[in-house]
């Protein structure tokens, strides 16, 4: 069960085939490196060839295409406004990041997920019509730090700034024990949702009388101040 790309793509629709990611910098050609990979519909756009070439090359998206995505005429002879989702990727420029968000948003686009370098940024975005503004690097620090301090935790999702869905190898306090025995809605607030060998085998909804050992992962759905209180 890996939770991490579920960060960035949470919201995607199952629906959606076809994805535009404008700004090829290293945050965008992960985004279409990784839907590509997933089977998706891809176009890259960056005004830099050079980054469009390598896009190419790599074969990182379908298709990749150089244009100034500030222009309106550009976006719309590129067909980028019947695009289900677009990605603007120009975190590190606010002009175009602004402007780009609010031709694809005046231009009907569905959902636009933007990135943001700061908070005020953000903001700016949010105010064009952004659907969903994201926060790269503040996220890889959060979840830097959070491996760190908490080696346990093997991935997390958060499902809004006070919940999360926790991933994380079984407690040695929990050793030994069936689920039942645990108790984890009394004693800690806590749903279990899974359990598994692997990152590729787990058991959804197991029951009471499972026994727990160490070794096991154990995927956990709760608030923030309960996964705290988890002895990891």
């Amino acid at each position: 069960m890996n939770l991490r790309s579920l960060k960035f793509f949470s919201n995607i629709s199952k629906e959606n085939k076809q994805f535009a990611v404008i700004g090829l910098g290293r945050f965008g050609r992960a985004v279409s490196a990784s839907l590509h990979q997933m089977g998706y519909d891809v176009l890259g756009t960056d005004i830099d060839e050079k980054l469009v070439a390598q896009v190419l090359t790599e074969k990182m998206a379908c298709h990749a295409i150089q244009l100034d995505s500030t222009d309106p005429l550009a976006l719309k002879e590129a067909g980028i406004f019947e695009f289900d989702t677009v990605i603007v990727a120009i975190g590190n420029y606010l002009q175009e990041s602004i402007i780009t968000t609010l031709n694809l948003k005046e231009a009907g686009v569905g959902n636009v997920i933007a990135k943001a370098s700061t908070e005020i940024h953000g903001k700016l975005l949010e105010r064009v019509g952004a659907d969903r503004v994201v926060f790269p690097e503040n996220d890889a620090g959060e979840a830097l730090a959070y491996t760190l301090t908490k080696p346990a935790v093997l991935e997390r999702f958060d499902l809004d700034p006070d919940h999360s869905i926790v991933e994380l190898l079984v407690p040695e306090q929990f050793h030994g024990k069936t689920i039942a025995e645990l108790q984890l809605r009394s004693h800690y607030g806590l749903t279990l949702l899974a359990i598994g060998e692997d990152d590729k085998h787990f058991e959804i909804n197991p029951l009471p009388t499972q026994r727990l050992h160490k070794g096991l992962a154990m995927v956990v759905l709760g608030s923030n101040k309960d996964i705290q209180k988890l002895p990891i």
